[in-house]
């Protein structure tokens, strides 16, 4: 078998004490278990098919295992699917803390509204979209970060599995719907995408076309989600210093800002059809 020893696991976030607290305790579990096997790191690293640095990583709680280690492992160890059932927590962690509390939040409202000034709104991102975007940063990401942050991006899209379905509206600006993010093949597929999420049946997707009037989202991005309970929470860069806001009184402010947007975007049969159009020119 060919030992991997640079297997990317993914780095524990210090500041995340749940996620240190999953990954410490599935370490030490995995630890205990080789050695009540009689195998040292290294043994275990080449029967498993990991780099022995990663084995100690995983075991000190300084890396989240990939389901397949945990399975791997739990084969080599007989664990009888102990050590398989850990990936049930694990998963729950594999992601930034910031990214699983805003999917935490998703997934519980029955209304999404979303405005993106400057690129295709994350929910709506191919694979390939998000990662040419993540790995155009500066500083770069390591490979590990960026694989981590995509899977994390697309996680968030599970969204559109819920039963019942939230009621999505999105509007999106035109430049950033005909810059070409990772090349033509790249930027049809993602149109393409655009195309099929906003003919579902729970969806509202508008474009905001470039010669339009001065609106209240030039100034960033604005987001608003309702709960079954009839709470919100809003974010809008342009107000409240883009923290997520609950006041009623603040809410209506965000409200009325996504409200007179959405009045001056095209409708969403032009927006489809504008959209089209962009796919008809290349």
């Amino acid at each position: 078998m060919t030992v991997e020893t640079d297997e990317p696991g993914w780095e524990v976030d210090p500041d995340d004490e749940w996620g240190v607290a999953v990954i410490t305790t599935v370490g030490r579990q995995l630890k205990l278990r080789r050695e009540a096997a009689g195998m040292r790191a290294g043994e275990f690293g080449v029967a498993v098919g990991y780099g022995e640095d990663l084995v100690y990583k995983v075991e000190g709680g300084k890396r989240i295992p990939r389901q397949e280690y945990l399975d791997r492992a739990d084969e080599v160890l007989g664990a009888g699917g102990l050590i398989s059932a850990a990936w049930e927590d694990v998963k729950k962690v594999r992601y930034p803390k910031k990214v699983r509390e805003l999917g935490k939040l998703e997934g519980k409202a029955v209304e999404i509204g979303l405005y993106e000034c400057n690129i295709i709104a994350g929910l709506l991102q191919t694979p390939e979209h998000a990662r040419t975007l993540i790995e155009a940063a500066q500083p770069p990401y390591s490979p590990d970060d960026v694989d981590r942050m995509v899977a994390a991006r697309l996680a968030r899209q599970s969204v559109y599995e819920r039963d019942p379905a939230p009621s999505m509206h999105f509007v999106l600006e035109e430049a950033p719907l005909r810059r070409q993010v990772g090349g033509t093949m790249v930027w049809r597929q993602q149109l393409e995408r655009l195309l099929e999420v906003g003919r579902l049946h729970n969806v509202t997707l508008q474009v905001m076309p470039t010669n339009a009037d001065a609106h209240p989202g030039l100034d960033g991005r604005i987001e608003l989600l309702k709960f079954p309970d009839g709470t919100a929470v809003g974010r809008s860069d342009g107000a409240f210093n883009g923290r997520p806001i609950t006041d009623p009184k603040h809410l209506r402010i965000v409200e009325l800002r996504y409200g007179t947007i959405r009045a001056q975007a095209l409708s969403p049969r032009e927006s489809l059809a504008f959209i089209e159009q962009l796919l008809g020119e290349t």
